[in-house]
């Protein structure tokens, strides 16, 4: 692999989609579920056929878990549609829909039913589908996962911070569940006389009690508020969510929460995280001015905190700060070289073996090649960046934690990998897997069943992307996303209350 020829969506930050701009990272996609089908391109059979492929192997392991059916159903719906060969009647959507549904309610988890429902609308409004196949006189489907979303409890995540979120998947549920009604153009059913669900998510807040998580969870949350233009319920009761998070995230040390991460991470790095999905929600507000100065200088301070992460830490943290910047309008100002900074950026792949932990070196050369996307700088990116990243797989086999969360790396891979137009390496024969395809590889090694990878759920949402991403390129922004605007739009505007 001595040259890769990459056919990208995008070739620099003036071109990215208003919803890649909210939605610009990855984690937000393989871990949520949420923004998945970013980039569409022209349906592409090949894809479709990797995709039915990989489904198929992951049936042939066992795995049948009804959240992996849905997955599988949606993929192959969605496929369907956007085959220019097939065109398939009305009364065809609503028959291969039902058994979508019927998989989404076989799901037990709460919190996956709800992220499952909320890919299902979002899917129906980037295919340009009808609302009624979801809303009808025997269906009312989102108003089902609004009361699934009531029955997520606190504190039931299973992953190293176990019994340290609060409310934080709630938290979560909501700004997905919001998003996706709102796709729907079915907004008004989220503040109501009977209910007003917009400012029972903001009281949730609250009920988070580490910065961090409070930071990063509230940022998606208050971004998509924003969004759905409900931004005044931000300063509702004479209270401002945006200003307290900010004052919130200042109590780091005060607090000593700091969440725990799969590798050591710097100090740092648990403050930058947050502070920068912040900015990005701060881009939203249309009052970049007011909270950019807000008991300190934002903007100075990300920049000292970037300064002081590791190396492999920015390779993560980049992607968020550009993009952050870019939408703030103040990217020229705060990275006057650009060139220099993404040379850097993506240059540490050089130093980083991705195969020597699934999460801090196992998913950077994911951000890395993104990076290189969103910038325009693709020429950083060559076969010996993808040869290293593809065939690092089966050294997560050095401990039973990087064993069991491989699919996390690998779902990111796929999902960037689909992006850049080379997601064929995962699905061609290699060396590095003595003849198998790493896809075929990565799937066999997984426990009968899948039941021990408690991740094995992004894998899905790299799948399901991918294949919504085959709606063809002249689906573009849905209307919701439309008429965005990013920046200062409101300079220093009164609060209002409601």
């Amino acid at each position: 692999m001595t040259s890769t020829p990459f056919t990208v969506p995008v070739d620099g930050l003036h071109h990215l989609s208003n919803e890649t701009r909210m939605i610009a990272t990855p984690w937000s996609r393989m871990v949520r579920g949420t923004g998945l089908g970013q980039y569409p391109v022209a349906y592409d059979p090949d894809a479709a056929a990797r995709i039915r492929h990989a489904f198929a192997l992951l049936a042939e392991k066992g795995v049948v878990d009804a959240y992996t059916r849905f997955s599988q159903l949606l993929s192959d719906f969605v496929l369907d549609v956007a085959d220019p060969g097939r065109g398939p009647r009305s009364s065809d959507l609503e028959r291969d829909l039902r058994p979508i549904l019927d998989a989404v309610r076989a799901e037990a988890n709460p919190y996956f039913q709800v992220m499952a429902g909320c890919i299902l609308m979002d899917a129906v409004a980037k295919l340009d589908l009808d609302p009624t196949l979801l809303v009808n006189a025997e269906t009312d489907f989102p108003a089902e996962i609004l009361a699934v979303a009531d029955t997520i409890e606190p504190d039931r995540i299973k992953d190293e911070n176990a019994g340290r979120h609060g409310h934080y998947e709630k938290l979560s549920a909501y700004s997905a569940v919001f998003l996706a009604i709102g796709q729907l153009g079915l907004k008004e059913r989220l503040v109501t006389e009977q209910r007003h669900y917009v400012r029972e998510a903001l009281h949730l807040l609250a009920k988070i009690p580490a910065p961090f998580f409070r930071g990063r969870g509230g940022s998606m949350l208050l971004s998509v508020i924003s969004l759905l233009g409900y931004e005044r319920f931000v300063f509702d009761d004479g209270r401002d969510h945006i200003k307290e998070i900010l004052s919130y995230l200042d109590r780091a040390d005060e607090l000593n929460l700091p969440p725990a991460f799969p590798q050591p991470m710097s100090e740092s790095f648990v403050r930058i995280y947050p502070l920068l999905t912040m900015l990005n929600t701060i881009a939203m507000s249309g009052r970049s001015d007011e909270y950019l100065t807000y008991r300190r200088d934002r903007l100075a301070e990300a920049r000292e905190l970037f300064g002081r992460i590791t190396p492999v830490e920015r390779t993560h943290m980049g992607l968020y700060y550009l993009i952050a910047l870019h939408n703030l309008g103040r990217l020229e100002e705060q990275v006057p070289d650009l060139n220099a900074f993404v040379e850097e950026t993506v240059g540490q792949w050089v130093h980083i073996d991705p195969g020597a932990n699934y999460f801090l070196n196992g998913i950077a050369y994911a951000y890395v090649i993104q990076t290189a996307m969103v910038t325009g700088r693709m020429d950083l990116i060559g076969g010996k960046t993808l040869e290293r990243l593809v065939d690092g797989f089966p050294d997560l086999n050095r401990t039973d934690d990087d064993r069991v969360n491989r699919p996390y790396p690998f779902a990111y891979t796929l999902n960037v990998l689909g992006e850049v137009g080379a997601a064929h390496l995962l699905f061609e024969p290699r060396e590095a897997y003595a003849g198998a395809t790493p896809i075929a590889w990565v799937i066999d090694q997984l426990s009968t069943g899948g039941h021990e990878e408690h991740r094995l759920y992004m894998l899905n949402h790299a799948l399901v992307s991918y294949a919504l991403r085959q709606r063809g390129p002249e689906q573009g922004e849905t209307p919701l996303f439309r008429d965005v605007v990013f920046g200062d739009r409101h300079r220093l505007r009164t609060p209002q209350a409601s």
